[in-house]
């Protein structure tokens, strides 16, 4: 299938830069495969209304690290500014990371990170480059290790803001609040799961208050997200493994949603993945804990999610991708063009699509 099939223009204005306030303020595009309209103009507060009795909310819990480094690279008398943003974590004390500029960089050096402006308590917090890949990417043994490593971390890092954001402007203070979600508990993600942050305890509570369940799972977000498809024909990229986990009492949860004629409706395409990677052949669902490199594409059966809550992704994304694997490439490119046309808010930080199955 030509990738081509997934491109569209956006204008640079549609893209959020932050999101709006409250978060449940956000605008929804609600796109049903039966019925009419087919699009509809609502708003994330309208959920309570748009869902049903009996259905079951997943949302992922991972909490987003501020993985984005500044330092120097110490080599001799010789000093060079590099940024590295953390994707994997490979030990106690070891990240893969992607390093800007990686020319600067070569196995044995020693970076020292830190920001102007930001003290880390533990003092400066080194690393030994170990190895050196494509692309910028890089081996980093840091001096901590475990929780020592994760304080040193949080302290002199910046939140990962995606490129079509962090070219426009530098993160900020304001970023760590905005860009986690509300239920983010498990440390992981280098990238927010976007659907999420639209949730204010309000929201929550008025859904719970129309008998409408919620579960939460675990997916940590890799840089992978916002990776463009660069082959010409879909079936030729390869996507990023993610590390996620579904425990057997969730698992059941949901399995007996299903069994009372309950939906389960998933929030992001984060939670749609991982549920479809612990769900057999029957849509059952079973614990599941590793990794995933789920590639959802039209033709794709889905197993498990009835109704997907998504943003909305980039042009020859996978995500964009997932979306129309859900609910149609034609009816999406229709509300995309709808959205574009009406003023929708594009990305991390924008408005929301509420997805029912082709």
């Amino acid at each position: 299938m030509r990738t081509s099939l997934f491109d569209y223009d956006l204008p640079p204005e549609h893209i959020a830069l932050r999101p709006v306030s409250p978060r449940d303020a956000a605008r929804l595009l609600v796109v049903r495969s039966a019925g009419t309209p087919e699009l509809e103009d609502r708003g994330v507060g309208d959920l309570p209304r748009l869902l049903s009795l009996g259905d079951t909310l997943v949302l992922n819990d991972t909490k987003v690290i501020p993985a984005r480094l500044t330092g120097r690279r110490l080599r001799g008398e010789a000093e060079a500014k590099v940024e590295a943003t953390l994707i994997a974590r490979t030990a106690p004390d070891a990240w893969r990371a992607l390093a800007k500029p990686g020319k600067r960089l070569a196995v044995g050096d020693r970076v020292r990170f830190g920001n102007e402006g930001r003290i880390c308590l533990l003092g400066n917090v080194d690393a030994t480059v170990e190895e050196k890949g494509e692309g910028g990417e890089v081996l980093l043994r840091f001096d901590f290790h475990g929780p020592v490593l994760d304080e040193a971390i949080e302290q002199v890092g910046e939140m990962p803001l995606p490129p079509y954001i962090a070219a426009r402007r530098p993160p900020d203070e304001q970023d760590r609040a905005d860009y986690q979600t509300l239920v983010a508990k498990v440390d992981g993600s280098v990238a927010a799961p976007t659907a999420g942050l639209h949730f204010t305890p309000e929201l929550l509570a008025h859904i719970e208050s129309k008998g409408i369940g919620s579960a939460r799972v675990t997916l940590h977000v890799s840089t992978g997200t916002f990776l463009p498809v660069k082959s010409a024909e879909i079936e030729g990229h390869k996507p990023h493994a993610e590390w996620g986990e579904l425990s057997a009492e969730t698992a059941h949860a949901l399995n007996a949603t299903r069994a009372r004629g309950g939906r389960i409706v998933a929030v992001g395409s984060t939670v749609l993945r991982l549920l479809e990677s612990a769900a057999d052949q029957g849509g059952s669902l079973r614990a599941f804990s590793g990794k995933t490199a789920l590639y959802v594409t039209p033709g794709y059966r889905f197993r498990a999610v009835d109704v997907l809550l998504t943003n909305f992704h980039l042009p020859r994304s996978t995500l964009f991708m997932l979306a129309c694997a859900f609910s149609g490439l034609e009816r999406m490119q229709r509300a995309y063009a709808h959205a574009i046309k009406a003023g929708y808010r594009f990305y991390s930080y924008g408005d929301a699509c509420l997805l029912f199955p082709a």
